[in-house]
Parts: C-alpha cells; sequence; structure tokens
C-alpha cells in the first residue's frame, strides 16, 4: 500500500466515526448495489428495519420510492450505494457530501 492509499485509507476510517445513519424504510429489504442505478450488480440485499450510514451521496438512476421519486443514492460503504427514496434522511436534497 503506498503512503497516499494509507492517508487515504485513514481519512475514510476517521471520517467513518462522524457518519449519520438513516434509517431504510420500514417493510423494505433494500438492494445493495456496486453504483448509483438498477443496472449495476446486486451486491446484496439489506434485513429489514437496518439503519445505514452515509458517507456520500452521487446522482443516478431516478428511483420511486416510501420517500418520493429523486436520482439520488447513498453510499452505504466502500462500492455500495442504496436509492435515496429508501432511506429516511428528512431532506429531499443532499445530506452528505458529493461522492468523487
Amino acid at each position: 500500500m503506498s503512503v497516499e492509499e494509507a492517508s487515504e485509507s485513514a481519512v475514510r476510517v476517521e471520517a467513518a466515526t462522524d457518519v449519520v445513519r438513516y434509517p431504510v424504510a420500514p417493510g423494505y429489504r433494500l438492494n445493495v448495489r456496486s453504483g448509483p442505478g438498477t443496472m449495476y450488480r446486486l451486491i446484496r440485499t439489506l434485513p429489514y428495519d437496518v439503519k445505514v450510514p452515509v458517507y456520500c451521496q452521487k446522482p443516478g438512476e431516478w428511483i420511486s420510492g416510501p420517500y418520493g421519486t429523486t436520482n439520488l443514492w447513498d453510499n452505504i460503504a466502500d462500492g455500495e450505494f442504496v436509492s435515496d427514496a429508501y432511506v429516511r434522511t428528512g431532506s429531499d436534497g443532499y445530506v452528505a457530501p458529493r461522492c468523487s
């Protein structure tokens, strides 16, 4: 691992301690994708009644869900995204920085 990679990893771990967790809509098992859309690979499905961290957000495919219609996708882990339409953030806009 290079010094740059180690530094980036350390920053992500430090930022992870300050991240806010938001509840997934009740009654939904949310699909986690490798990118911001349903055409990306399905990585896993979350269980019912979980809270997810939102590290950053990025625009992608438009999705309708219990919290409206949006093109925002929430990064919940490295390379893992869920549609913001199923996450109760309390906002129709960004609640975290844009993913790079």
